[in-house]
């Protein structure tokens, strides 16, 4: 189980990467009832996370878990990476509003660093976004606001790269005032945002 289906092979949410060998796709909804597939793609999310933004949280504080897992593949949120099988990679694709959707929660395996996984899974959840009709894309960067976090400022700049600008800065707790107890360390959310159509010319 938590194989893309046919159906999604079909209407073009799940691509293979020749540079990679990586197979991409929105999981399918029966992964969601995979209880093993749900708590192995939890651990990795939670292993990516913690190690890419230590010092910002108490500890035993957790990305994610299951049961949210589990939510985001009936909602057909998640894609995921496979590689030989096995998730290598996740990425959550939501859409705000009819022009404008949001990723979020992008891990890779850190035994495969450098593969190019992180860059694959930000072109789907692209193209996945323009699929549904929108014409941005934006993501939240979780930053400390009095030092520097040197994976944070690494993705700062690879989206900037990439073609994500800044357009606010906001405090965690004014979007998710239930995790602001959980921080370690005083945190804004920095909000970027792509236009996918000056992007495709």
């Amino acid at each position: 189980m938590g194989r893309p289906e046919a159906s999604d092979r079909q209407n073009g949410t799940v691509n293979t990467s020749p540079v990679t060998a990586l197979e991409l796709g929105v999981e399918p909804v029966a992964s969601a009832d995979d209880a093993e597939l749900v708590a192995a793609i939890a651990d990795l999310v939670n292993l990516v996370y913690d190690d890419a933004e230590a010092g910002l949280w108490f500890a035993g504080a957790r990305r994610t878990g299951p049961q949210e897992i589990a939510e985001l593949i009936r909602r057909r949120e998640l894609v995921t990476a496979r590689s030989g099988g096995r998730v290598v990679g996740t990425v959550r694709v939501q859409q705000l509003d009819d022009r404008l959707a949001e990723f979020g929660m992008l891990t890779a395996d850190p035994q495969l660093r450098g593969v190019g996984i992180g860059r694959e899974l930000v072109a789907f959840a692209e193209r996945r976004a323009r699929e549904l009709g929108c014409t941005e894309m934006q993501l939240e960067l979780l930053v400390p606001n009095t030092w520097s976090h040197p994976s944070k400022v690494f993705l700062r700049d690879w989206y900037a790269r990439i073609g994500y600008r800044h357009v606010r800065t906001t405090r965690l707790d004014e979007l998710y005032p239930e995790l602001a107890p959980l921080l370690a360390t005083a945190c804004d959310l920095v909000i970027s945002r792509k236009d996918l159509e000056e992007f495709d010319r």
